[in-house]
């Protein structure tokens, strides 16, 4: 009375396979070479670290609020958010220091803030001047002989 089940003739023929992946051993590969599987030539030198790293400058531009330190400003930032609850955009006031070298900045300037290093504590902006939107914009005269059109007084006569 011998019992033969489907499955023990299946593990009795795996036991003698000569496969050594089904025992759970992997045969040693060692002459294969291994690829990246970002490049598409094993043999490409990485690019240099200098080229890799990409950052956006933050620029912000502000009012001077304090000017009485030497070679350093308070910049007023002004922005818009929205309200947490009620989602209407408030003004969101913040003071960054900025390094002012010639000490040219007066209360009331309007100024654009590049980042930098760290200068101090507290100073990692240089402040650099911004024209006012609102500021009167130099005209340039055009002489008439530019245009080759006659001015209106020139007509009358």
């Amino acid at each position: 009375m011998f019992l033969t089940s489907p499955l023990l003739q299946l593990s009795s023929s795996l036991k003698h396979h000569p496969s050594l992946f089904l025992h759970g051993s992997s045969p040693a590969i060692t002459s294969l070479p291994k690829a990246s599987p970002f490049s598409l030539s094993p043999a490409a030198p990485p690019p240099p670290p200098s080229l890799l790293s990409v950052k956006a400058m933050k620029k912000m531009q502000g009012r001077v609020v304090c000017a009485t330190s030497d070679k350093t400003v308070a910049v007023e930032v002004v922005r818009l958010a929205p309200h947490p609850k009620y989602k209407r955009r408030i003004r969101k006031k913040k003071k960054y220091q900025a390094h002012d070298p010639l000490n040219q900045f007066k209360v009331g300037d309007l100024v654009e803030l590049e980042k930098s290093r760290p200068i101090s504590k507290t100073k990692a902006f240089i402040a650099v001047p911004v024209t006012a939107r609102n500021a009167p914009k130099p005209v340039d005269p055009v002489p008439a002989d530019l245009l080759d059109l006659p001015l209106q007084s020139q007509q009358r006569a």
